[in-house]
C-alpha cells in the first residue's frame, strides 16, 4: 500500500485534464505526453481555466514548479516517484506502472 496519495491516472487518453484539490485551493491539471522525446508535461490552470504554469516537465524525485515563485502556485509538492524503487526515470515504460504522481507528504 502507498504511504502517500497517488494520481490514478489514464494515461492511453493524453492529453487528459481533471480538476483536484488541496484543502481549500481548486485547480485543473492537464497531463501531455511528448513522443519525440518520450516524456511527460503537465499544465496548471486555476479554477477559472486561466493557465499559470504550461509544459511542466515530469522529472524523477523533483517537485513540480519548484523553479517557479508564483502566489497562484499550490502549496503542496506534488512529485514523481516510484515508491517500490524500481526505477528512477519517467517516461512511457514507467509512468503509470511503478512511477505516479504522487502527494509529497507521507500518510499513515
Amino acid at each position: 500500500m502507498s504511504k502517500r496519495y497517488k494520481y490514478e491516472l489514464r494515461l492511453d487518453q493524453l492529453p487528459m485534464m481533471f480538476d483536484t484539490s488541496f484543502g481549500n485551493y481548486h485547480c485543473s491539471l492537464q497531463i501531455n505526453y511528448n513522443e519525440v522525446g518520450d516524456f511527460y508535461t503537465v499544465d496548471l490552470y486555476d479554477i477559472e481555466g486561466k493557465p499559470i504554469i504550461l509544459g511542466e516537465k515530469l522529472v524523477y524525485g523533483k517537485h513540480l514548479w519548484s523553479d517557479y515563485t508564483d502566489y497562484r502556485l499550490p502549496s503542496i509538492d506534488l512529485v514523481p516517484m516510484d515508491e517500490s524503487g524500481l526505477t528512477r526515470v519517467v517516461n512511457r515504460e514507467t509512468f503509470g506502472k511503478t512511477v505516479f504522481l504522487y502527494i509529497d507528504s507521507v500518510v499513515d
